[in-house]
């Protein structure tokens, strides 16, 4: 998700928190019945998530349908409709990691990697910190062999063994020595984890205007000095502020909000997470002669063979990323659980204090273009984003 600032707040902005405890608890009667705060545990009732945007036109809506659909297709490496699985990969479903609690969420309650190691005969040993009943994790490594810094995606999967794979003979990463499996603790101390992301509301995240971010991150300026809160936008990968390397925008989706749009988010994951090829990635991440089954890119777009008297014999069917991202595009946020007397009080105290002034509220879209440049859509154009 987005992060406008990195804030650092200075004591200044603890004492005023302490000095409004102190001072509600200065006239509160001794009479009164203090009332332990009770956490009141995961919400009830219907997941609220997973919905298109509201105000898609039919067009919008049947592009928003086809993501989903595709989201949920299973690859394979070779033989099969959807085509390019590997040689390295962590899943091979989209929906396999985004599915909690609705399409386009996180992991899901019953860890599926736990089925995917061994699919078509693949010889894969699960990691240590994947668990029947746990998250679903990504591995990074620290650092290379060699000392230098690494930080790269290590895939928990590979396709040795797959009935689809026959003749590919290539190793998985070594994740030992082993933690503790829950928790991922006291285990190897070069990996590092990311669990999926949620993409609800994306499209909205996207269509927050650059200048936006930074009036948000000047207004209030004089104020926010005196708590010793500054920052930039969002620091990725290179250390650098938040800015493409390609137009030098603000970029905002990834594990360090590294990639500027989600047409490139999902361009990045589909070959990352699973290994397939793209017209963003078209080269594998792994080269290894006899592991390399299907011309690259895998994903790519796919033309039709025959015309009719009202179709270009050359029209393009979507590319998967360019349906994937039409997906994220078009999920709506989640709903948000009724309000409370104590969440309202909460939330006046939270604005009250200055904590708005790092965690900012909410933000407007700008005009959003979605099948004509010339008729913005109503679902994503000048539209609230609660963050």
């Amino acid at each position: 998700m987005v992060m406008t600032t990195r804030p650092k707040v200075a004591s200044k902005a603890f004492d005023a928190f302490v000095a409004v405890v102190l001072a509600t608890a200065c006239v509160r009667s001794s009479a009164q019945t203090v009332k332990v705060p009770v956490d009141p545990g995961v919400r009830g009732g219907a997941a609220g998530a997973g919905t298109p945007l509201q105000g898609l036109t039919a067009d919008e809506n049947a592009f928003f349908r086809d993501g989903l659909a595709r989201f949920a297709d299973i690859e394979v490496v070779t033989g099969g409709n959807n085509n390019g699985l590997g040689p390295r990969f962590n899943s091979n479903q989209c929906l396999s990691c985004h599915s909690q609690p609705a399409a386009g969420g996180s992991s899901p309650a019953r860890n599926p990697l736990i089925g995917i190691a061994t699919l078509n005969g693949a010889k894969n040993v699960v990691p240590w910190f994947i668990t029947q009943n746990g998250p679903i994790r990504e591995a990074r490594f620290k650092r290379n062999p060699n000392g230098t810094n690494d930080g790269g995606v290590h895939n928990l999967f590979v396709i040795t063994g797959r009935s689809d794979a026959a003749g590919c003979n290539i190793a998985q990463p070594n994740f030992l020595p082993a933690g503790n499996p829950l928790s991922a603790q006291g285990g190897n101390p070069n990996i590092i984890f990311r669990i999926p992301t949620p993409v609800f509301g994306a499209g909205l995240i996207e269509a927050i205007s650059d200048s936006s971010i930074l009036l948000n991150m000047k207004a209030d300026a004089s104020l926010k000095a005196g708590l010793g809160i500054s920052g930039h936008p969002n620091a990725h990968l290179s250390g650098n502020a938040n800015r493409s390397a390609n137009d030098g925008t603000i970029t905002r989706f990834g594990w360090k909000a590294q990639n500027k749009s989600l047409l490139m988010f999902a361009a990045e994951a589909y070959n990352v997470e699973m290994g397939i090829t793209n017209q963003l990635f078209p080269q594998e991440r792994d080269e290894t002669p006899g592991c390399l089954f299907n011309a690259t890119p895998d994903d790519t777009l796919n033309f039709t063979t025959t015309s009719t008297p009202t179709s270009n014999p050359n029209t393009a069917v979507l590319s998967d990323i360019e349906a994937f991202a039409d997906f994220m595009r078009m999920l709506a946020p989640p709903t948000p659980a009724p309000g409370t007397p104590s969440t309202v009080n909460g939330r006046t105290i939270f604005a009250k204090i200055g904590c708005v002034h790092c965690h900012t509220p909410s933000f407007t879209t700008g005009k959003i273009a979605s099948g004509s440049s010339t008729n913005p859509s109503a679902a994503l154009s000048n539209q609230t984003v609660n963050l």
